[in-house]
């Protein structure tokens, strides 16, 4: 199996699997191009060229045309015409994405799932090259966002309680 960047991963299992279907005389006729682009440049004889364009315009499917072209520059299975393959997009990735969409409608309850998410999904992607890295990045940086707010919120808390005189030794409760 080939895999071509430009492609993304299963280029080659996607151009088998197309193998199966019906050659159009379009197809038929980039094949003769790669023969007979093969043939001036001296890759193939007379004798060669004549058989192997004869099995092209015999072909019925893809994949009896890259067959005859298979050993030639631009023939095999660089006849299909490939459409990309959709890269998968990490699933930790959105989930920490969504997690930090959501502390700002649930008051930063998710923020701790966001920043764990966004941590486990830059580390998936660094390993299996799945897209999705600036999803996660959003997750962690919305997350730890959420955390300093939580920080910042107990921090007020505590320093107005002391401010007030809950818990200093100088104030008298009363007794």
């Amino acid at each position: 199996m080939t895999s071509r960047p430009e492609y993304g991963y299963g280029y080659g299992m996607a151009a088998q699997g197309r193998a199966g279907i019906r050659a159009s005389d379009a197809d038929r006729d980039r094949a003769g191009e790669v023969l007979k682009a093969a043939f001036a440049e001296g890759r193939l004889t007379k004798d060669e060229y004549d058989a192997h364009l004869e099995q092209v315009y015999a072909a019925r499917t893809l994949g009896e045309l890259a067959a005859a072209t298979g050993q030639l520059p631009g023939g095999g299975l660089a006849l299909y015409p490939m459409t990309p393959v959709r890269q998968r997009t990490n699933p930790l990735a959105q989930a920490a994405l969504a997690c930090g969409v959501a502390e700002f409608f649930t008051f930063g309850l998710p923020c701790i799932s966001a920043v764990i998410l966004g941590h486990m999904a830059r580390s998936q992607i660094r390993r299996t090259g799945d897209a999705g890295g600036t999803l996660a990045l959003t997750g962690l940086v919305l997350g730890w966002f959420g955390v300093s707010l939580w920080v910042l919120f107990w921090v007020a808390v505590l320093g107005a309680g002391l401010a007030f005189g809950h818990g200093h030794p100088a104030i008298y409760h009363g007794g």
